[in-house]
């Protein structure tokens, strides 16, 4: 497959709101997505848990009750795949649907995140470590870990706490993966950072790109994401050839809105050669390591 030369990537901040009903939820979406794509980006990414919005549509009876919105929202993910994917179809941009609960046959249920492309074609990726809050609520660990084919290039998902376990997206490295994307959902500062520092590490160590995409703002009528925190993020690895910062791009704290950044791929994939330092390849160098990486799935949705 064709390797792109240059990406562009836009990452939302985005702010939960309380809709009346599903189609002013769904022009929400609409708007976002042709803002997004307006920027020029090929990719749009949103938020850990955004799909949770869509249940102050049935009123406090259901947005009140943490199980009634689960088993609400899980029922919606169809047709919130299916408007983004048509969404994606319409402005010509692959996008990552915000994610939210999909319904096990136990009544458990994952958290889930698609991946629509233009042409149509979805990609799930379930989160696998659940925080305290999640086994809570009643969220099972999911999986496996996919990569997706694309016509971007290889993309994997490590949605909010995943991707604070290194081992996690260096399996995603190691399939292919040139980029990472990392929707979040933190309710206070501290998590904002640990996200921002997990992505920033997670860039340095295997020498790929890193996107962070978070929920901001108050949705007090919710017991889900009542409180949210955070900065959208584009990460590299620092090196002379990409950024002496690491930083591509990185948005205002809580302010909605994308953060939209371009990222040289054809220097990206020279670091493992000819960059400063070699963190992918001698990964294997660290004492201790050298055991089986995870498994990996390739999905082609190119």
């Amino acid at each position: 497959m064709p390797q792109l030369a240059k990406l562009k990537i836009a990452v939302a901040q985005y702010p939960i709101g309380e809709p009346k009903t599903l189609a002013e939820w769904e022009t929400k979406i609409a708007a976002w997505v042709a803002d997004g794509a307006a920027t020029g980006a090929q990719l749009l990414v949103f938020p850990e848990y955004a799909a949770i919005e869509q249940a102050a549509a049935y009123g406090p009876e259901v947005s009140g009750s943490l199980d009634k919105t689960l088993s609400v929202v899980a029922g919606l993910t169809e047709a919130r795949t299916a408007l983004h994917a048509a969404l994606a179809r319409t402005h010509k941009v692959h996008i990552l649907v915000g994610s939210g609960p999909a319904p096990l046959a136990n009544g458990r249920f994952v958290n889930a995140a698609q991946l629509v492309t233009p042409q149509g074609k979805v990609g799930v990726q379930e989160k696998l470590i659940m925080t305290p809050f999640e086994r809570d609520w009643g969220i099972s660990a999911g999986g496996p870990l996919r990569v997706f084919e694309t016509a971007l290039g290889r993309i994997g998902i490590a949605i909010c706490y995943d991707s604070e376990f290194p081992l996690l997206v260096r399996a995603f490295a190691v399939a292919g993966a040139e980029l990472v994307l990392v929707p979040s959902c933190t309710e206070r500062v501290s998590g904002f950072h640990r996200i921002r520092a997990g992505a920033a590490a997670r860039a340095l160590e295997n020498q790929i790109v890193v996107a962070t995409s978070p929920t901001v703002g108050d949705a007090l009528w919710s017991p889900a994401v009542d409180r949210n925190v955070g900065a959208a993020g584009i990460f590299v690895p620092p090196d002379v050839l990409l950024s002496d910062s690491g930083v591509v791009a990185e948005g205002t704290l809580n302010a909605p809105g994308w953060v939209v950044g371009d990222v040289d791929m054809k220097r990206l994939r020279k670091l493992r050669s000819s960059g400063e330092m070699r963190n992918f390849t001698d990964w294997d160098l660290q004492p201790g390591v050298g055991g089986p990486a995870p498994a990996v799935e390739v999905v082609d949705l190119s």
